[in-house]
Formats: structure tokens, C-alpha cells, sequence
């Protein structure tokens, strides 16, 4: 939308709500039924047909799909919530350093060659839980010694100790061998090719149902938080506690993301500020098509990353990395970031 063009009608917003989640249904249904094996829809109801089609599409497919989907919703949201809480259209769910804390976690885990399971979950998954846990914790903690729990300070200390943890991740990737080297950098780029059966989607669920369902709450405030935090108190706002609530709510949604896929990066940042263009600022609108295109578009993308390479499969955070660039540059060029979130 080109600026001071005429925004479209509420009703008409409500329209492209409802066709996203139209997308998102039919590219959650469409996507298990594509890849490099051929499979027959009559035979995945009929396992003793083809058991071979029917455990591809129920045991690999189907929980991949249902883990980009869940995924996807969690980032987009949390880049929305973000995006609004700082009053900047280039904020992530990763600004406040949760990826590079989580990244740590299972570069340390790898190094030190933690391989064990817990509760269902691999080490590196604790691992990186635990390290976006550290994040979180350290991030709210600096925040508290501030009054007003600043949302300057949050970003300061977020990013600093998203540069401390980077070095660490090198100083880390570089005294260890060529083959936990590799492993590192594998899991820095992100992707799902290690999802298999029901229990990745049973460890992402929890955390993205809970960090959308707390979110759910604050479209509000969100609304008026993008305005200046001064007219939000002046509206009946509490400031605080609703930066708090966002705060805690998107990094351990994200948290939990992280440690399951790895950091898919650019999600974030792009889904929510096209959905802005479409249905404009208002969160009532704004949130659902977030957390519909968010899961469509990972899934496409994912979709594509199992496609792209013959024998081969792309790690799904090449492409949106590969997409992100692109876009970082059309609004950094050709529109004004101060104008974007409305």
C-alpha cells in the first residue's frame, strides 16, 4: 500500500482474514500429498496396501507439515507482538536474543557430545531449551534493574547478549571437531528434516498454544502500545505488566520453537509486515492473519526445501533466509520503515 493510499474497508479486511485461513487449511491438507515419493490417497487409508506410502505420509509427512505449521504461527506471531512492542517494523522474535541463547545451549551440547533423550526430547533439544531459557532469564532479569521494565533497555540487553552468545557459538564451533563442526553449523541453519512421528508436534504444541493464547488477550494493547508508551498509560494501559505478559508469553513460545526446529530465521519480520499491508494495524485483524499466513508460508517453505535438491534436502531456513534478503532490501528502499506498522 503506497502511502497516504486509502486503507480498505473493514469488512473487506475481514475478507482477507478469512481467505488466509482458507490458504492455510488448504496448504496444511496439500503439502503431505507432495514430495519425491509418489503416494496414492486411497493408500494411506488402506496400510496394508502400501505400507511403505502410508508410514511416509502418517510417520514423516503429516507431523513435518503439522510441526511448520505450529512453527511458523509461533514466529509470525512473535514478530508481530515484537514489532509492536518496539514500535519497529524490523524487530524479530529473535531480537531479544532467545535464538542465539537456545543456539548456545545445543552448540555446548554437541561439543561436549550430550547425547541422551529426556522426557521425549533429544539433548540438543535441551540443550537448546535451556540456553533460551538462560536468554530469557537474563534479558527480563537486566530489564527488572530499570524501572519501568524499559522496553530500550530490553532491546539493549538483548542484543548484547546476542552478540556474547554469538562469539561463544564460535569460540565453541571452532575448538571442536570437524564432525560436531558440522553438526553445529547444520543446526544453525534450522529445519525440520529430523522431525519423525507425533512427538515433535506433541513438544512444539504446548508452547505455541500457550504463547498464542496469552497473546490473544493483548490485541488492545497492542493497538494503543504502537502509538508511544505515554498515550498508552493515558488510555488505561498497563504499560508494564503488557510488555511483561508479550515479553514472557513470545520468548518461550519462540523458546520452545527454537529448540525443536532450530532458528528459522526472516519468518518474523516478513509475515506480519504483509499482513499489515492487507488487513492494516488493527491486532483484532491483524493477529489471526499473522498466525494464518505464518503457517502457511513455513510450510510452503518447507514444502520446497524437500523439493528443491535431488537426493538431497535444503534446510528450510536456507529459503527464508534466502527470501528474507530480498525483502529486507524492498523495505529498506522502496518503503518507509517508519511509516509500516500504520
Amino acid at each position: 500500500m503506497k502511502s497516504g493510499a486509502t486503507p480498505a474497508p473493514s469488512h473487506r479486511r475481514s475478507w482477507f482474514v478469512a481467505a488466509l485461513g482458507i490458504l492455510a487449511v488448504a496448504v496444511v491438507a496439500s503439502a503431505p500429498l507432495v514430495g519425491p515419493y509418489a503416494i496414492d490417497l486411497g493408500a494411506i487409508f488402506e496400510p496394508e496396501a502400501d505400507s511403505v506410502a502410508a508410514r511416509i505420509f502418517w510417520q514423516i509427512r503429516v507431523p513435518r507439515v503439522l510441526v511448520a505449521f505450529l512453527a511458523g504461527c509461533g514466529l509470525a506471531a512473535g514478530g508481530m507482538t515484537f514489532q509492536a512492542m518496539f514500535r519497529n517494523p524490523l524487530a524479530t522474535p529473535f531480537t531479544l536474543g532467545v535464538a542465539s541463547g537456545a543456539s548456545l545451549g545445543a552448540a555446548l551440547t554437541v561439543r561436549l557430545g550430550l547425547d541422551f533423550a529426556f522426557a521425549g526430547f533429544a539433548g540438543t533439544s535441551v540443550g537448546a531449551f535451556a540456553g533460551a531459557l538462560l536468554s530469557i532469564g537474563l534479558v527480563y532479569g537486566i530489564a527488572r534493574l530499570r524501572r519501568g521494565f524499559s522496553t530500550t533497555t530490553l532491546l539493549l540487553a538483548g542484543v548484547a547478549l546476542s552478540f556474547f552468545f554469538s562469539s561463544l557459538i564460535l569460540f565453541v564451533q571452532y575448538t571442536s571437531d570437524l564432525y560436531s563442526s558440522f553438526r553445529i553449523v547444520r543446526w544453525l541453519m534450522g529445519g525440520l528434516a529430523d522431525t519423525l512421528g507425533f512427538q515433535a508436534v506433541a513438544r512444539v504444541l504446548p508452547w505455541v498454544v500457550a504463547g498464542l493464547a496469552l497473546l490473544a488477550f493483548l490485541p488492545r494493547e497492542l493497538n494503543v502500545l504502537t502509538t508511544g508508551e505515554d498515550l498508552a498509560a493515558s488510555r488505561g494501559v498497563d504499560v508494564i505488566r503488557t510488555k511483561r505478559l508479550a515479553f514472557v508469553a513470545t520468548s518461550l513460545m519462540v523458546g520452545g520453537i527454537v529448540a525443536v526446529c532450530g532458528p528459522i530465521g526472516f519468518v518474523g519480520m516478513m509475515v506480519p509486515h504483509m499482513c499489515r499491508l492487507l488487513v492494516g494495524p488493527d491486532h483484532r485483524l491483524l493477529m489471526p492473519a499473522t498466525i494464518f499466513a505464518g503457517g502457511a508460508f513455513l510450510t510452503a517453505c518447507d514444502t520446497a526445501a524437500r523439493l528443491m535438491l535431488l537426493g538431497a534436502e535444503l534446510p528450510v531456513g536456507v529459503i527464508t533466509a534466502f527470501l528474507g534478503g530480498p525483502f529486507f532490501l524492498w523495505l529498506l528502499l522502496w518503503r518507509s520503515p517508519e511509516r509500516s506498522l500504520g
